[in-house]
């Protein structure tokens, strides 16, 4: 019987050692730093920044709006231009002008409730696009 309660407990603490060293790879981190990565940047923290975004393809640029396909809206989503608006392209100011058909964006919108109208506060397109100040 106390062979048995030993075995069983051998058992146990080698069960156990496995398990640790299973779990503490699973939380190991890199110790580079998030820029170390070049281009493509951390994805997490580039996921992060624009989660609330709405991503688009420009199907049409007119003076005071924009139209989108493949939203999360559907195809011919209008989002309206104001003067504050700004543009982004690889993290740098751009204008409006630089926008083509067929360019991928990311609208950071505020949606009217009563209308349901789309306002683009900041548009931004290329890769890796960083935070610009406002």
């Amino acid at each position: 019987m106390k062979t048995r309660i030993t075995n069983v407990l051998i058992y146990v603490l080698f069960a156990g050692t496995l398990a640790t060293g299973q779990v503490w790879a699973q939380v190991y981190q890199s110790t580079e730093s998030p820029g170390a990565a070049g281009r493509l940047e951390n994805a997490i923290s580039v996921a992060g920044k624009y989660q609330n975004y709405i991503y688009g393809v420009v199907k049409k640029i007119e003076k005071d709006e924009i139209i989108l396909d493949k939203t999360r809206f559907g195809n011919g989503q209008v989002f309206k231009l104001e003067r504050k608006t700004r543009f982004i392209d690889n993290g740098k100011r751009s204008t409006k002008a630089k926008l083509k058909v067929g360019d991928m964006v990311w609208i950071d919108a505020k949606i009217k409730k009563k209308t349901k109208e789309k306002i683009a506060k900041r548009v931004v397109t290329g890769v890796g696009p960083k935070t610009v100040s406002q």
